[in-house]
């Protein structure tokens, strides 16, 4: 079979690899598409990010589905054929997170196209692949790319979990690439009363509008243009962090109110805070890390329609064009989400 696997920066390669057979409670699956994540772009352009760098070649992706191919012993509830979404958090169970209820912690998770540890875990984007059964959350009424989507609206589930009610709150959303947009219809779905979004793109701000964002405001040409929310010390609610930049959190601290709610996603790298304003203000810096529980419920989300998470995936292309896509994911003047068709 094919994997798309990263040697270094700007080394990627279409490589074989063996074809496993599924173990007992397995399964193997025929990827149908997989989503190039911000993560898969720092493998990438810089060989990793902050203190995680590649030491081996490594396949890449964590956002997939595909089609069940066959069966392992003891496996029940899936079937031949079947498409599902296949999610990449494999929690060890056994650590102190895991008993403690906190999976996303786990001390020896196995989540895919991670060199977080050395082996390094090896990604999904590859032909065929062999899988827990419990990963597999049947899809059956989203297309292949919807379904791949399960794991990022995951990410912006949690972090909604994380904030706690949202009923009639105001909120502010700075960063609109996929985790930003996804955060808006999260966001919206959980009562949300009004949404603004920032970013420096007018294209990535005008998905954020046709997927629920009330006003955009693009601080690359109107840096002052959340100064308006500043006044009476603040306005939002709830700030959903989403592109890690210093500049952009500081200026979303400035808008919110007196005990709002800083929801940290975005894994730009260490920041300094504005930590009179945290304190003065009394507000709760939350991070949001990854997913567990999230991901069945982001795919029945979808399949009730109560998501719609198509206007973000603007680019499909095939495996044999997998380098293209990772340069198109990269530019967000024409690119929301690109993804790779395997089959």
């Amino acid at each position: 079979m094919k994997a798309i696997v990263i040697h270094a920066a700007h080394d990627l390669r279409i490589e074989e690899r063996d074809v496993e057979a599924p173990g007992p409670g397995e399964v193997r699956l025929r990827l149908a598409t997989g989503g190039i994540c911000g993560s898969d772009l720092h493998y990438y352009h810089h060989g990793g990010f902050g203190t995680v760098r590649l030491r081996e070649p490594m396949i890449l992706g964590h956002e997939v589905s595909a089609i069940v191919e066959e069966l392992g012993a003891g496996v029940s509830g899936l079937a031949i054929g079947q498409m599902v979404a296949v999610s990449p958090s494999r929690p060890c169970r056994s650590c102190r997170y895991c008993l403690e209820g906190l999976p996303n912690q786990c001390l020896h998770m196995r989540f895919y196209g991670s060199a977080m540890p050395f082996p390094h875990i090896q990604g999904a984007f590859r032909e065929m692949l062999v899988a827990d059964a419990g990963q597999c959350v049947p899809a059956e009424g989203l297309t292949a790319g919807e379904a791949a989507m399960a794991e990022p609206l995951s990410v912006t589930l949690h972090a909604t979990g994380r904030a706690g009610a949202m009923t009639g709150k105001r909120v502010l959303v700075t960063g609109c690439g996929p985790i930003g947009l996804l955060s808006i219809l999260c966001a919206r779905r959980a009562g949300a009363a009004e949404i603004v979004a920032t970013d420096l793109s007018d294209f990535t701000l005008a998905l954020a509008a046709r997927v629920g964002a009330d006003r955009t405001i693009n601080t690359a040409t109107d840096p002052d243009g959340l100064a308006p929310f500043t006044a009476d010390k603040g306005t939002f609610d709830v700030l959903y962090e989403c592109s890690g930049a210093a500049a952009a959190l500081a200026a979303g601290i400035a808008a919110l109110r007196p005990r709002g709610l800083i929801l940290q996603l975005g894994l730009g790298g260490d920041m300094t805070l504005p930590m009179m304003a945290i304190t003065a203000k009394e507000l709760e810096l939350r991070g949001s890390f990854r997913f567990h529980a999230e991901f069945p419920i982001a795919v029945e989300l979808m399949r009730k329609g109560l998501i719609d998470v198509k206007p973000l995936i603007t680019h499909t292309l095939p495996l044999t064009e997998a380098e293209t896509g990772f340069r198109l994911a990269s530019d967000r003047r024409q690119t929301m989400k690109a993804q790779i068709a395997f089959s």
